[in-house]
Order: C-alpha cells, then sequence, then structure tokens
C-alpha cells in the first residue's frame, strides 16, 4: 500500500461519503479500516465511502464492465457492504466528471444493485435511473418506543420499510435501529423510513439507514417513500397511466422522485465535493485493529 492514500469528501444532500479513487482495485479496504475512514472524530467522517474501481477490475462488477466502465463499491459507515446507495450515486458521478473520466450527459454506473442511468446536466441538478421498486408481500410492522405503525416493504435494490407518521418526532433519536416484525421479512437488516405530509405530492422524512444509523438523506429512501406514497395516494403509474412526482424532503435538502407507468424511477437532487487530500496510510494501519 502506498504511504498516502488520495481521498475526496463529497455530499448529496449531506447524506456525507468519504470517496476513495482506486481505478485499479489495488487499495485494500477491509470493513475496520472503512468504519476508522468515516468515524467523525477519529477519522474523515461520512456516513459511507465511495470506492471507486473500474468495472473490469473488481470481481463483483466485472459481468457488467461491458455496460458500465466504472463501478460503485459502496459501503455503509460501519465498514459493511450496501447494494445500493442513491445520493452515493450522484456524488459518485459528479467525481467522475470532475476527475475528467466522463463528460456530462447520460452515462452508466455499475452497483450491487445493478447498472444505474445517471443523467449529469451541464448546469445544477444530477438525475439518476433508480430502476423499477420491488413490492414484497406481507404486513410489516416498525416500532419505536411504546409507538408501533404498519409499514410498507418496498425494495429499490436494497430493503426498506416506509411508515407514515403524524409527527417525525415520533421516531425518536434513531441511534439504533428501530424493532421491526416480523424478522423474516428483512433477514440482514433494513432501512426504515418515517414520513409526514407536507402538502400535495410532498412529503418529509427521516430515515435510520442500515449500517449508519440516522442520515441527512437517503436517496434509495426517499424513492421507496415516493412509491408508498403513490400506492397510499391512488397514484399508482402503473394503473392511472400519468408519472406520479413527489417532492421529498430530506434534512439535509429536497430530492424529486418521479415513477413513470412503465415502473422506472427517476431521483433527482444536488451532488457537491467539499474537499479532497490525502491519508495517511500508516495511521489508517494503527487505525485498523
Amino acid at each position: 500500500m502506498s504511504t498516502r492514500i488520495a481521498f475526496l469528501k463529497g455530499h448529496g444532500t449531506e447524506n456525507d461519503f468519504v470517496i476513495i479513487p482506486d481505478p485499479e482495485n489495488v487499495i485494500d479496504l477491509p470493513p475496520a479500516a472503512v468504519a476508522a475512514l468515516c468515524d467523525r472524530r477519529a477519522g474523515i467522517g461520512g456516513d459511507g465511502l465511495l470506492h471507486v474501481v473500474r468495472s473490469a477490475a473488481h470481481p463483483e462488477a466485472r459481468a457488467m464492465a461491458a455496460e458500465a466502465e466504472w463501478f460503485m463499491d459502496y459501503r455503509n459507515g460501519d465498514g459493511s457492504v450496501a447494494e445500493m446507495c442513491g445520493n452515493g450515486v450522484r456524488v459518485f458521478a459528479h467525481y467522475l466528471q470532475r476527475a475528467g473520466h466522463v463528460a456530462e450527459g447520460d452515462i452508466a454506473v455499475a452497483t450491487r444493485g445493478g447498472v444505474k442511468t445517471v443523467h449529469i446536466a451541464k448546469e445544477g441538478d444530477i438525475t439518476v435511473g433508480m430502476g423499477k421498486a420491488l413490492l414484497p408481500e406481507g404486513d410489516v410492522t416498525v416500532s419505536v418506543g411504546e409507538r408501533s405503525w404498519p409499514a410498507r416493504n418496498v425494495n429499490m435494490g436494497n430493503p426498506h420499510a416506509v411508515a407514515f407518521v403524524e409527527d417525525l418526532d415520533h421516531a425518536g433519536d434513531l441511534y439504533a435501529a428501530p424493532p421491526f416484525s416480523p424478522a423474516s421479512a428483512y433477514p440482514d437488516g433494513v432501512n426504515v423510513e418515517f414520513v409526514v405530509d407536507r402538502g400535495l405530492r410532498h412529503v418529509a422524512l427521516r430515515v435510520h439507514e442500515r449500517g449508519s444509523g440516522e442520515t441527512r438523506s437517503c436517496g434509495t429512501g426517499a424513492c421507496a417513500v415516493a412509491v408508498a406514497a403513490a400506492r397510499r395516494d391512488g397514484a399508482d403509474p402503473a394503473v392511472t397511466g400519468t408519472p406520479a412526482t413527489y417532492m421529498v424532503d430530506v434534512p439535509g435538502g429536497r430530492l424529486v422522485i418521479t415513477e413513470r407507468p412503465d415502473g422506472e424511477i427517476e431521483m433527482t437532487g444536488p451532488a457537491v465535493i467539499v474537499a479532497e487530500g490525502e491519508i495517511d496510510a500508516g495511521w489508517l494501519e494503527t487505525a485498523t485493529p
């Protein structure tokens, strides 16, 4: 390992990430190293880590290399692997453009949740094709303290439980993962969104992200919330034949989610790079037990 490792820091609606460019996949990033880098007091700090690798150089992405040159090897803040991160994809694409790997317009990004199409506007926001939602059958309940709510099971390449509540404060501190039942609904854990209405096709959420705790934003969560809200509101595009667009306010800003009649979902929002520098590989080795 080099004595210095390049990094950047970025965020999408304040869902923040450590970015490690590693085109040939030569940097070893075990879970403990990722957790150390994402530590907000002893490390750089982030909700997660974006490991930027060419698809052909990563064993999990080689099959997608013909469709997408770049693979977003996403890790949660605790070092665990995740299938997808909607805000992360926007920041990932913004980094690729900044580094000169891609130009504005449409690009493809490989993720563990499949290949995602990203549109980089000449100025302004980035739009991500998030694919289609899956709606597993079966009742789900989430709880905080003595309160419980029915939740909609939505899978956006990663699992979500969407609960509509009267007040976002009812979500509690969200330090720990909210209990859910039945356990069989989410054998690998779940992202839990608590949602209130703000107006016509306008909602707000708080989220506990699996492996990260409460975050300022969750892109796949915002998509799951829009899908659940459309079903609740009788606005399922597959039934009405009309796209459904929801404004979704997150603690870190606003995302716009559109679901088309064919089920494809698009998420539009900002992406920001705030800093870049070098990590001392010696520190990283000592910080990793």
